[in-house]
Parts: structure tokens; C-alpha cells; sequence
């Protein structure tokens, strides 16, 4: 059966043939009926012919053009004329030059043509795959440049049909007809590939997209397929605006969750700060009418009372305040440390004198190693670090129950210690504990604290280029350290 265009085809070649031998047919009338020239004149005219018919059609006619040239030439211009023989040496010579200079310069001319072509055919491929680039570059998520990639590949490469498998969400994407000859299953199989494969039966291209060892799926194409060069630059084109697509959107969701914790940050610094200032007014009220009920002004036990949970819970608000501050500080990495040489003996002393009031009835041990160095450290920090560790102990552990704090130099750093006596943290929580908000299961609903002192204490010591940790056996109780570096 005749395929469509296959007759116009075979007229065309037939004309181009027809022309090949007409134009050397011509030369050779011309000059053996008319022009007077020399054989060497002849051959070159003929071999200018022959490399005119390569230029313009190609090898298969240069090369009918250079046989009958040569048969031409010897009939009509080498003697004996007119028959095709050759008698003289010197013309067989000559008749062989003629012929290899005819074949090979017109196979020459074939093969730059046929170079030509490659080049305009690469030039071609160029400029798609650059267009392509250009598409899939405005493209937002990894998601949608998978979706773009298949219909742009399709639409601008010439492909007869495109698949893609992504990986990391597992979504299968088609494009034009439907592949059948590649169902998903091998379309996700294909993912585990070490290279693309070429299956010239069915015409599908199948190749694996990954980046840096890291894959990202892969890939099936349908004929027309573009040069095996072009495919694979086409492989790690999509492999490198892929990743490029999904590190754009990991920086705009970092972006945007940096945005909201400076801005909730921002906003608990506000808040704190409008809380304080009545709460000031408060406390200095309270502190007013306690001082007049205790230098002797007639004032009921009940009132006195009042007066005194107003002050306690007072001080407990100041205190959530100060914490609600510092933690905005910590997240916004707005703490400012003044460092400079101090004995973190004398924080722990100034700590200690802070919650002498929380401390009643406690026994407190301090282990100091003699002879420690100065350490470099801002001093108010550093004492809200022990305040805290300290607060810990008494709310995780027996009223009657010790606390141990212990300092001791560890090569160039002095690390200090806060022992209680509790219940222990469970292994699975120790790594949370440092976290904000966070409360251990077995006490978030049963002890008073907002859970961010921890949280606060870890941002002041990793401030200062140091890290805080814990170490807890249950039923034994838990110790908190931190170090400093010694100046």
C-alpha cells in the first residue's frame, strides 16, 4: 500500500535525476558541438557541474552526475573519440584523475551539506530548548512546573506525547495523546533507572530526572523524539528547574514563617510592655497601703489579706511580663549582651537572694570548685539563666526535697549545675524540653509556669556561643547545666 506523498516523492527525486544528467549532458553538447576547449577545460567544467548538483540535491545525484560525466568524457573527448576505450597511458591517467576527483568532490559536498543540515537541525533544537527553558522558568511550585513541562515539551519541542512521575508527591502528569505504551507502574519504575532508554520499537524515550543523586521522578516521551543530545539536556533541564522551583518555595516559606515570628515576637514585646505599665501603678499602690496597714493605721485582718494576695499576684503578673519580654527578645534574636569578665558564683549568690522568698523551708547546697576563673558573660543574663534553672527545681520537685547547684571548670569553660530531686523527664521528652510553651505530660495540667523559662534560658546561653542540656534518670530526679567560656 502506497503511503501518502510517497508518488510525489519518487517524481520529485526522478526530476532531480533527470536534471543531474541534464545538466552534464549539456556541458558535453556544448562542448563538443560548439565551444572549442582543451580535456583539462572540459573536466573542469564538468566537476563544477558535479559539485553544483551535490550543493543543491546531494550525493546519490552528484554521484549518477559524476558516471555519466566520466562516460561522457571519455566517449566524446578521449581518444579514440567516439568509442568508450581508452588507448593512450596518459589518458587513462587523466580519465582516473577525473573520476576520483568527481566522486570525491561531489561526496565532499554531500558531506558539508549533510553537516549543514546537522547544524541548522541542532540550531533548530537550540531554540526550542531555550524557548522551553524560557517557559518553565516563570513557572511558581515544583508541582505546577512538572504541569508546564509536559504541555510545553509537547507544544514546543514537537514531541508526539509526554508523561512525567514526580517523585516527592507522587503525581503522574500527561500530556497529548496517551502514552499507553507506558503504563504508571513502569513509569515509576523508570525512576530507579541509572539512565534513559531508547525503545526503538515502540518510539518512547524513558528516563530517570534526578539532580546531585537526589531523584525527582521521571520522565516518558513519544515520537517525533528529538537527537539523543537534545533529550538529554532536555532531562536535566527539567531536573535543574525543578529543584530550582522547590528551593524558591522553601525560601518563600522560611521567608514567610520569619515573618511571622518577628512579627508575633513584635507583638508580645508590645503587649508585655503595655502590661507592665499598670502593673506598676499597681504594685506601688499595694506596697503603699501595706506600709500605712503596718505602721499602725486601723486596717481589717480581711482587707490586710486582700491587700496581700493583690500584691503577690501582682508580682506573679510583673513576672510573666518580664518573660513574655525576654522570650519576644530571644526570638528575635534581639538579645543585647554586655560581656565582660564575672565569677558566676556571684550570679548564683544575687539568684538565690531573688527568690529568698520562694526558697523558705528549702534546703539550697552550693558546690563551688575552688580557684575558678572569671568567666565572660553578660551578668543580668546569666543570673536570669540560674533564676530560672532554679524555678524548674522547685516546680518539679518535693517541697521538702534539696536543690544541689554546683560549678565546676571543664578545660577552657565553667559549667554550672541545678540538681533536683523530681520525678525525672522521660527520655522521649528531653529533646523537647527546651522548647517553648512545652510542658511534660505528666505536668502541664498540674503545675503552675507558662513553660517558656527553659526556653529563655537556652536563648541566653546559646547567645553567648554556649550550650544548655539536661541529664535525668527517672525516679531520681534531673539536672540542668550550662557552660561558659573562661575568659
Amino acid at each position: 500500500m502506497n503511503t501518502p506523498g510517497a508518488a510525489p516523492g519518487l517524481l520529485q527525486r526522478a526530476w532531480r535525476y533527470a536534471a543531474s544528467v541534464g545538466a552534464v549532458g549539456l556541458v558535453i553538447a556544448l562542448y563538443h558541438l560548439g565551444l572549442r576547449a582543451n580535456n583539462t577545460t572540459v573536466a573542469l567544467t564538468l566537476l563544477m557541474v558535479i559539485l553544483g548538483v551535490s550543493a543543491r540535491w546531494g550525493l546519490a545525484e552528484a554521484t549518477v552526475a559524476a558516471v555519466v560525466a566520466v562516460l561522457g568524457f571519455n566517449f566524446y573527448f578521449l581518444e579514440p573519440i567516439g568509442r568508450l576505450t581508452i588507448e593512450d597511458p596518459q589518458n587513462w591517467v587523466a580519465f582516473g584523475a577525473f573520476l576520483v576527483t568527481a566522486i570525491t568532490a561531489s561526496q565532499l559536498s554531500a558531506y558539508a551539506r549533510r553537516r549543514t543540515a546537522e547544524s541548522e537541525s541542532r540550531r533548530v533544537e537550540i531554540e526550542k530548548l531555550y524557548a522551553l527553558l524560557q517557559e518553565m522558568s516563570l513557572t511558581g511550585s515544583p508541582r505546577r512546573t512538572v504541569r508546564e513541562f509536559v504541555h510545553r515539551v509537547v507544544q514546543i519541542v514537537g514531541c508526539g506525547a509526554a508523561a512525567f512521575y514526580y517523585s516527592p508527591t507522587g503525581d503522574i502528569v500527561r500530556s497529548g495523546p496517551e502514552l499507553d505504551q507506558v503504563a504508571d507502574r513502569d513509569l515509576i519504575a523508570a525512576a530507579a533507572l541509572d539512565e534513559g532508554v531508547l525503545d526503538a520499537a515502540l518510539s518512547v524515550f524513558t528516563a530517570p530526572v534526578r539532580l546531585g543523586g537526589r531523584s525527582l521522578g521521571s520522565m516518558a516521551l513519544a515520537a517525533p523524539l528529538p537527537a539523543p543530545a537534545t533529550l538529554r539536556a532536555l532531562v536535566n533541564l527539567v531536573a535543574i528547574t525543578l529543584e530550582k522551583a522547590r528551593a524558591l518555595e522553601d525560601a518563600s516559606h522560611a521567608e514567610a514563617a520569619h515573618q511571622s515570628e518577628v512579627l508575633k515576637s513584635a507583638l508580645l514585646d508590645s503587649l508585655a510592655h503595655d502590661i507592665k505599665t499598670p502593673l506598676t501603678s499597681i504594685k506601688a499602690a499595694v506596697t503603699s497601703l501595706l506600709g500605712d496597714s503596718q505602721t499602725g493605721a486601723p486596717e481589717s485582718d480581711e482587707k490586710r489579706e486582700l491587700l496581700t494576695i493583690i500584691n503577690e499576684e501582682a508580682d506573679r503578673l510583673n513576672r510573666l511580663a518580664a518573660e513574655t519580654i525576654a522570650m519576644a527578645r530571644v526570638d528575635a534574636g534581639k538579645l543585647h549582651l554586655e560581656k565582660q569578665p564575672l565569677m558566676v558564683t556571684e550570679m548564683i549568690d544575687a539568684a538565690l537572694s531573688e527568690l529568698a522568698g520562694q526558697l523558705r523551708g528549702r534546703q539550697v547546697s552550693v558546690k563551688a570548685e575552688p580557684g575558678l576563673p572569671s568567666v565572660e558573660a553578660d551578668a543580668e543574663s546569666i543570673q536570669e539563666v540560674v533564676r530560672h534553672l532554679i524555678e524548674n527545681a522547685l516546680k518539679y520537685s518535693p517541697g521538702d526535697s534539696p536543690i544541689a547547684i554546683s560549678v565546676a571548670r571543664k578545660g577552657g569553660r565553667v559549667v554550672v549545675g541545678v540538681a533536683d530531686r523530681g520525678p525525672g523527664i522521660e527520655e522521649n521528652e528531653r529533646m523537647r524540653i527546651f522548647d517553648r510553651f512545652y510542658r511534660g505530660r505528666r505536668h502541664r495540667f498540674d503545675t503552675r509556669g507558662t513553660g517558656m523559662g527553659l526556653a529563655i534560658a537556652k536563648g541566653i546561653v546559646e547567645a553567648h556561643g554556649e550550650r544548655i542540656w539536661v541529664e535525668s534518670e527517672k525516679g531520681q530526679g534531673s539536672a540542668f547545666y550550662f557552660s561558659l567560656p573562661v575568659v
